[in-house]
């Protein structure tokens, strides 16, 4: 048996598999098509649209808006947007299964020394925020930032689990897919770590562009923080934990405070 036979039988389509980094190169743009990378091109579009528009002071963001003006359509509506804002993260847990660890061990997706992951992911929560109030209000100080407007839902009584919900799945989402998969594969590649953490920050910041280039310089210093975090502890859990925290924070507290107190103008 000629010697490129015994080989293609030994390794059955070796001849027709792709080099690991072309692979996982297409898999990173199929995986952020599906996703955050695919939102920081409308998000990108976005901007120039109301840069078109006039200054970005005079204009206001709507997070979370209502989605139809009959109540358990749009309580619907909510709930299926949550859900298939999550399937891409169900696309990255498949990809990173089966090669010797478990994809959430791997991610540092993990519920381990819960008491220590909690403390971190508050701790990292209370100086996000307040760097996040910071940002806000010299952006719109200076005009680049719009108004932001976290919640937008009528008040029902779904509306603040559906609001922590939302909250949860920005989360999720945004670690998973931004800080852990994104480390992982450019790691494969033979990124080096500060060219990751940069490309990981500048992602996050791309997706945020839509509510003016203040948002754009605060989630970019977020996502160098978190970043630098997780090159420490290899652990998304305490980033997930934070993220969750300031959203649900600034969702339901305009919720429920919002409007009363002026935020938002």
């Amino acid at each position: 048996m000629p010697a490129s036979s015994a080989s293609s039988m030994a390794d059955p389509g070796r001849a027709d598999a792709p080099a690991p980094r072309r692979r996982i190169t297409a898999e990173l743009l199929i995986v952020f098509g599906l996703s955050l990378g695919q939102s920081g091109v409308y998000a990108i579009v976005n901007l120039a649209e109301k840069l078109t528009r006039g200054p970005l002071a005079g204009q206001t963001t709507t997070l979370n808006p209502v989605l139809n003006d009959r109540q358990y359509f749009d309580l619907t509506y909510q709930l299926l947007g949550i859900f298939f804002a999550l399937v891409p993260v169900a696309l990255v847990l498949f990809l990173l299964s089966g090669q010797g660890a478990s994809a959430f061990r791997r991610l540092g997706l993990t519920s381990e020394r819960p008491l220590r992951t909690v403390g971190l992911g508050v701790g990292l929560a209370a100086i996000i925020g307040v760097g996040t109030l910071g940002v806000y209000a010299g952006g719109r100080a200076l005009g680049i930032t719009t108004a932001l407007v976290p919640a937008a839902l009528d008040a029902y009584w779904w509306t603040v689990p559906v609001l922590i919900l939302s909250a949860v799945r920005h989360a999720v989402l945004e670690e998973v897919i931004v800080v852990g998969y994104l480390f992982i594969r450019l790691r494969e590649l033979g990124w080096s770590t500060p060219a990751i953490i940069l490309t990981s920050s500048l992602v996050r910041g791309s997706y945020h562009l839509y509510q003016g280039f203040g948002p754009f310089i605060g989630n970019v210093l977020m996502g160098l923080l978190f970043a630098f975090f997780y090159t420490r502890t290899r652990r998304v859990m305490p980033l997930v934990i934070a993220h969750a925290l300031i959203d649900t924070t600034g969702f339901v507290g305009f919720a429920l405070l919002g409007p009363a107190i002026g935020i938002g103008r």
